[in-house]
């Protein structure tokens, strides 16, 4: 008797450990690395909504241009977006390293000025993630000069 409740129970553990593993996977394969979280949500800004955008921010985000301006929370991303982004941004990527937290992000991006004219730039972003969420940004901006003025 002794051995058929030891057989039962050692089958009901590797069942439960196979059940276990197979939930795993599937947790694994449905979460979205960072990386992959930060190009979804650029992908709104390209479309210009930025509302969108923001859902993937946490509420007290903070964002570093160094150099340049400090935004902190939703609210003032919300308001410099509206300010600079009067027309969606063109960016491209050159390279993403994604790191524990952290993705860094290096390539250019165009924006429009206030005179109707596009200005371009350099840049080297990174990326602080809580829980699947930016929660900080500090990037590195340097503006293109057109050929010929260096």
């Amino acid at each position: 008797m002794k051995k058929i409740l030891i057989i039962t129970a050692l089958i009901l553990a590797i069942s439960n450990v196979s059940a276990q593993t197979k939930n795993n996977n599937l947790k694994q394969q449905t979460k979205m690395n960072n990386t992959t979280i930060l190009h979804t949500a650029n992908e709104f800004v390209s479309k210009g909504d930025y509302e969108s955008f923001l859902a993937y921010c946490t509420s007290d985000t903070k964002w570093v241009f160094v150099g340049e301006r400090i935004l902190n929370g939703k609210e003032e991303v919300r308001a410099y977006m509206k300010e600079f982004y009067k027309e969606p941004p063109v960016f491209s990527v050159e390279k993403a390293i994604e790191e524990g937290n952290f993705v860094m992000v290096t390539g250019e991006i165009r924006l429009k000025s206030k005179e109707g004219k596009y200005e371009y730039f350099d840049y080297c972003d990174i990326w602080r993630f809580e829980n699947g969420k930016i929660a900080e940004l500090k990037a590195f901006v340097i503006e293109k000069k057109p050929s010929g003025n260096i």
